[in-house]
């Protein structure tokens, strides 16, 4: 059925514009944007007051299959991103096993075709079994559809190795995603090192464990000419020493996610193993320097790390639990209230990063509401307020520091290829492959 938005406060990045108008759907395509559209037979949707976007893509998700099934599938993953907002995930390859060959990258390609509510993009590993110590087949995963190539969850600790890496994949003609850990400057994993962790009586992972690997990284894509992608970066030292590597023309891009620009490490003060993550959270100079990077265009995309556990791994001491959040169901309300209502971005440079920047950095279709594109589309009502509830997530991953918090800005329409999978905040399944 073609599908008229009404009345929208449509705004796409990828073209600059914002104005108040409707969109037509057609063919599970953007047919046109203007105003007083008309077809007959279609659906008109009323969307006055709230904003239509091109639909967001969050480039770092663990959808955990295969293998940890338990913690997330494909089917349950899908569904929170589609209630988050997102139209597209690429996803990590730090499953059991580790997607490190181009059959395992075909297999999650076509199990998202079957089961999948959102676009799904696998990110294959750059080393065999994140091991670090022999190149994955990168050729053939990127034939099977990988997008980048990450050891996401580790470091790859050889420069050697990276320095290859980054070779091949720039000869494919894709980014390589860094986790920037230097593991012999860390203690406890997901705790920074400072006043907290002394208080707790844990050593935890300094600054320079992230700044160090950043600054190799960054020199080797200076090197090789490679693409590097700084993921999540947390501390002011990494932001400025991207910022430096992009004033000197080095390939290198960087990513933020909403719990390094919204918490600090005090919301670790009572053992939160809820608030373990990966890099840890860090102060509050590091938080808004984070935010700084963001504003100044350092920093070019907003991704979740969207890193569901289990209840029981979560509920124990904070050296056993494993790092993550649970987080594509509250980022766009964090975004929207953090950083837009707050002033750090316009609406429309927060959605560049989360829509337009990921799918250029990967080479996707997606982030754009031009005529002829996928009807890939997020409705988003900004007035609309909810306290957060991890009992209402989609995902199985109930691990957040967020539950309780006020937020406003909320997903209440979400579109893939012409097809609603979310609609008044209601997920929608059906049958039909994407």
């Amino acid at each position: 059925m073609d599908i008229i938005l009404r009345r929208g406060q449509i705004i796409d990045p990828s073209q600059g514009i914002e104005f108040v108008g409707d969109l037509l759907v057609s063919g599970g395509r953007v047919a046109a944007i203007g105003l007083d559209l008309a077809r007959a037979g279609a659906e008109v949707i009323d969307v006055a007051g709230k904003a239509v976007v091109p639909g967001l893509i969050d480039m770092h998700v663990h959808l955990r299959e295969p293998g940890f099934e338990y913690k997330e599938d494909i089917r349950t993953g899908t569904r929170a991103a589609a209630r988050g907002g997102f139209t597209a995930v690429a996803c990590m390859p730090n499953t059991q096993p580790v997607l490190d060959s181009g059959l395992l990258i075909a297999a999650v390609r076509d199990k998202a075709r079957r089961s999948g509510l959102v676009r799904v993009y696998p990110i294959g590993a750059v080393t065999k079994g994140l091991r670090g110590e022999e190149m994955a087949e990168l050729g053939r995963m990127r034939r099977e559809g990988a997008v980048a190539f990450s050891d996401d969850g580790m470091p790859v600790l050889s420069a050697e190795m990276m320095r290859c890496a980054l070779e091949y994949a720039a000869m494919l003609g894709v980014p390589v995603i860094a986790h920037c850990e230097e593991k012999s400057l860390v203690g406890e994993v997901g705790i920074n090192s400072g006043r907290i962790a002394t208080r707790l009586g844990l050593r935890g992972m300094p600054a320079a464990a992230e700044e160090v690997m950043v600054a190799r990284d960054c020199l080797l894509a200076g090197m090789t000419g490679g693409q590097v992608h700084i993921a999540h970066l947390s501390t002011a030292g990494a932001v400025e020493i991207v910022r430096q590597a992009k004033a000197r023309g080095i390939r290198v891009t960087a990513e933020a996610c909403p719990h390094h620009f919204t918490l600090t490490e005090e919301t670790i003060n009572d053992y939160d193993t809820n608030a373990k993550v990966n890099p840890p959270l860090r102060t509050a100079a590091d938080v808004a320097a984070v935010r700084a990077g963001l504003r100044d265009g350092t920093i070019d995309v907003i991704a979740t790390d969207h890193a569901p556990h289990a209840a029981d791994e979560k509920e124990t001491e904070f050296v056993l639990a494993p790092a993550g959040i649970s987080g594509l169901e509250t980022a766009v309300p964090l975004v929207l209230t953090e950083l837009v209502e707050q002033g750090v971005l316009t609406l429309m440079e927060a959605m560049h990063k989360m829509t337009v920047a990921p799918a250029r950095l990967l080479g996707l279709a997606g982030g754009t509401l031009r005529p002829g594109a996928a009807a890939d589309i997020t409705v988003i009502d900004r007035a609309a307020a909810e306290t957060v509830d991890p009992a209402a997530f989609a995902s199985k991953g109930r691990n957040t520091p967020f539950a309780g918090r006020s937020v406003r800005g909320l997903p209440v329409l979400t579109m893939v290829g012409g097809r609603i999978v979310l609609r008044d905040r209601r997920v929608i399944e059906e049958g039909t492959e994407i």
